[in-house]
């Protein structure tokens, strides 16, 4: 039986990845073998973070409990853990799972693509402002698939300029026609009588109460989701407007 470092588990909107706006549930496992200027966990990679012990049945007993088909593997460095593979190999016996892996594209994914029923990778390339990018395992790229993405951290326009190189030099745009004719909602409801204010610095943004529920092709669902998932109409870094996702599921 394998143990693992896990600092935390936790149940989140993804934000990344093929996946952005799907409901999952998050491992986070200890350490990193980068340190990336613009780093938001830190406190994972610490050598004295805390952390629990837990075998894959244990994880695997989680999840299940969760009842949540998504599960993202994330670090830290999840790929450096020990015995990774066995939990892998377990989650990947499940048809059931979603399984994806925040990875920073330092370590060598070639094993872990080879899998029964693989994983999707959420594969970073550290620009230059991050200070890591001497450290990129480029052979990753050769083992990407479809379902797989790749993330970029810009900073400035360096940063920008490298991205776009990284992108033609290992052919990573593809296009997606869009029949312009498709329903992206089939209701839309106006819930205020007069525009809603809301202050804002020094000045008050008028809006609407808008509900709306999205149609049930693929199309409008990906859409949704991934509006959801990328922060488009939340209060934050991100945007800023107002709203309130629910998830209506057929009886």
């Amino acid at each position: 039986m394998a143990k693992y470092k896990v600092v935390e588990i936790f149940e989140s909107i993804n934000g990344e990845g093929k996946k952005a706006g799907q409901l999952a549930i998050f491992i986070r496992f200890k350490g990193c073998n980068l340190k990336c200027s613009y780093c938001d966990t830190m406190w994972a990679n610490e050598d004295d973070a805390s952390f629990t012990f837990l075998t894959e049945d244990e994880i695997y007993s989680k999840i299940l409990e969760s009842k949540i088909k998504n599960i993202t593997i994330t670090g830290g460095e999840p790929l450096l853990q020990k015995d990774i593979l066995v939990l892998l190999e377990k989650l990947a016996n499940d048809d059931n799972l979603q399984v994806e892996i925040e990875t920073n594209g330092s370590v060598d994914i070639k094993d872990f693509s080879k899998l029964k029923n693989p994983p999707s990778f959420t594969m970073d390339y550290k620009l230059p402002s991050s200070n890591m990018e001497n450290l990129m395992n480029l052979e990753n790229f050769k083992y990407l698939k479809n379902k797989d993405c790749v993330k970029f951290v810009v900073k400035n326009i360096e940063d920008l300029e490298k991205a776009k190189e990284i992108i033609k030099k290992y052919n990573l745009e593809y296009s997606t026609k869009i029949n312009e004719t498709f329903s992206l909602f089939t209701k839309v409801v106006f819930k205020n009588r007069v525009p809603i204010g809301v202050k804002y610095k020094n000045i008050k943004l008028l809006g609407d109460k808008v509900e709306l529920e999205i149609a049930k092709n693929t199309l409008a669902q990906e859409i949704a989701y991934f509006s959801l998932g990328v922060g488009c109409g939340c209060m934050g870094a991100r945007g800023y407007s107002f709203v309130n996702p629910r998830w209506l599921e057929e009886v």
